[in-house]
């Protein structure tokens, strides 16, 4: 498979459960999965009438009955519900809502006979992002084997639920990926956040200043359904260029200089490993915002 190949090719009859479907990747996936041909199961936490699904359903992840009904005659799983936010709830409530339902439906789906499900993780689950200690990553590009270190109950859940994923597969059989999103956004959404870290660009290190554009967010869950392999995978995703205008190397020069790197960076290239995603999925971004290259202001540094 490669780049090239859309996704909704075999997608078309395909049952697909969508959960947290309401949500600002749901819904756009819903949207693509539909246009597809899939007849999609629209999952969420409140009313949405405008979801265009098959069957849209209001209902728990967390609740065995909600996810029992909403998996009936399902093929696959594309799973994005979640408190997607470390300060969103309470962290008992961020970290136990995400496990839980991550637990709820791929345990029912695995036992089920489900073969393929795809999970919305985070950049965040390998724990620095939003780590409150002074640490930057172990080494750039950032890529699966990246060494964690977690202080906050939202990574801790998003990492638990990357080894649920394993634990469904080896139990079950149910092939499953993990993407680890980054910042997700419409492009209006994005270019505003280009300009947050293009005036300050130490908020952005952690996480290589890395997007992604919601419509691709959901072509990869969408590839993820289609792409022939086996086995759970956790896979950085990411469009290629970060979002502000300077170097790269510039940027890791400035605010990463005692930290490994393990390649040259060329030009505004983001420095997270995406091979992998390319090699499972066949992914490569599509919609990426136009930012002019410059170079990184004296006072930034």
């Amino acid at each position: 498979m490669s780049g090239g190949i859309g996704a909704g090719e075999g997608l078309a009859g395909t049952r697909v459960l969508v959960t947290g479907a309401s949500g600002r990747i749901g819904r756009v996936t819903t949207a693509l999965l539909n246009d597809c041909g899939a007849r999609v199961t629209a999952l969420s936490a409140n009313e949405e009438p405008a979801l265009e699904a098959e069957r849209v359903l209001v209902g728990d992840t967390r609740s065995e009955a909600d996810v029992a009904d909403a998996l009936q005659e399902v093929e696959a799983v594309v799973h994005l519900a979640a408190l997607a936010h470390r300060d969103i709830d309470t962290p008992y409530n961020v970290y136990t809502t995400n496990v839980v339902s991550t637990f709820n439906v791929l345990a029912q789906a695995g036992a089920a006979g489900i073969r393929r499900a795809v999970v919305a993780s985070s950049i965040n689950a390998y724990g620095v992002p939003m780590n409150h200690h002074e640490v930057t990553p172990a080494y750039y590009p950032l890529d699966s084997d990246i060494p964690v270190d977690i202080d906050d109950w939202y990574s801790l859940s998003k990492y638990n639920d990357e080894q649920t994923a394993r634990m469904a597969w080896r139990h079950w059989g149910i092939d499953v990926v993990s993407l680890r999103f980054p910042y997700v956004n419409d492009a209006d959404a994005i270019r505003q956040h280009s300009e947050r870290l293009t005036a300050d660009p130490a908020v952005g290190v952690r996480e290589g200043w890395s997007y992604l554009d919601s419509r691709d967010a959901a072509r990869a869950l969408a590839l993820g359904i289609t792409a022939e392999f086996t086995g759970a995978h956790r896979l950085f995703i990411a469009a290629d260029s970060t979002c502000v205008p300077y170097p790269t190397a510039d940027l890791l020069n400035a605010f990463a200089a005692d930290t490994p790197k393990t390649k040259a960076f060329i030009g505004r290239e983001v420095p997270i490993d995406l091979s992998a995603v390319r090699a499972l999925l066949g992914f490569r971004a599509e919609h990426e915002i136009e930012v002019a290259e410059m170079p990184l202001p004296p006072h930034l540094a």
